[in-house]
């Protein structure tokens, strides 16, 4: 589908490439030496044959090995998703269980309405509010670029721009999920003995309900991977986002494709560690 799609939308990056410059004869040569004046099947079928062999082609661009550009990039967008994640779980687990705690209370009420704003908010547009806030107003941090210029600091409004989109989708499951929990007849019988409120909630009820929160853990920091696209290019930083959205700019075919490939690797191996807590969350799932 992503093959198909780069060959629908407008452009050619013949003519990206030789620009003022371009000329029939030359964009004929350029088009036969790329391998794109070839029937689109047999293109795909070329790219999928190097792909069976690990290899994820050359950029059109730079001629550079499409895995060696990809691998530069790729930690700093898995380290941007670890932060964005840490801040959602940072915010959301704690602010779950008080809501469910206290159902209907004035904090569970205030815990709703945040988390449905929250979750109504794009990603790009609080990045842009917390770029005013924090960089143009207060000066505290960086407004863009990279860990090489400013360490850890250019990190931390990224981080947060993800983590509170975040943080308001995994706060509204952590009270749906324990508030079934807490109105089961375990709980109960949990209360009826005496034991602490920290036994009830934190082991008893925490642990029956962390099946549905892990889903969504993990289903979100895989479209972190992805989603930390329009992040990056807000913030400047050079992770793998970036080097999707150019690439996209010069149709970049190669690159586009390999990128597009890594991003649902790596959504499809989170996917997997979610069915492996499972069984660690919940033993009676091997059966």
């Amino acid at each position: 589908m992503c093959f198909l799609l780069l060959h629908l939308i407008p452009g050619d990056p013949v003519h990206v490439m030789l620009g003022e410059q371009y000329d029939e004869n030359t964009a004929a040569t350029l088009r036969r030496d790329l391998g794109l004046d070839l029937p689109l099947p047999l293109q795909y079928g070329i790219w999928l044959g190097h792909i069976l062999r690990g290899d994820l082609g050359r950029s059109i661009f730079t001629n550079d090995s499409v895995l060696v550009l990809i691998a530069e990039r790729v930690p700093l967008t898995l380290e941007l998703a670890g932060l964005g994640m840490a801040v959602a779980l940072v915010i959301s687990l704690p602010s779950g269980i008080l809501s469910a705690v206290r159902r209907n209370g004035i904090f569970d009420r205030v815990t709703r309405i945040v988390t449905t704003v929250g979750v109504a908010i794009p990603v790009f547009w609080s990045a842009i509010l917390l770029i005013l806030v924090f960089a143009v107003y207060l000066g505290w941090l960086p407004a863009g670029g990279g860990p090489s210029r400013y360490g850890f600091r250019a990190l931390i409004l990224p981080s947060l721009a993800l983590g509170l989109f975040n943080a308001a989708l995994v706060t509204r499951m952590t009270r749906a999920s324990l508030v079934d929990v807490l109105a089961e007849q375990f709980m109960t019988t949990a209360r009826a003995k005496g034991l602490s409120p920290r036994l009830v909630y934190g082991r008893h009820a925490m642990h029956n309900a962390l099946v549905p929160i892990v889903t969504v853990v993990g289903l979100e920091f895989g479209t972190l991977l992805g989603g930390a696209v329009l992040t990056e290019q807000v913030f400047g930083l050079p992770g793998l986002g970036s080097l999707l959205i150019d690439s996209i700019y010069r149709r970049d075919f190669p690159l586009i494709q390999g990128a597009t490939l890594v991003v649902a690797l790596g959504v499809m191996i989170v996917n997997l560690l979610v069915d492996v807590a499972y069984v660690l969350i919940d033993p009676r799932i091997r059966v």
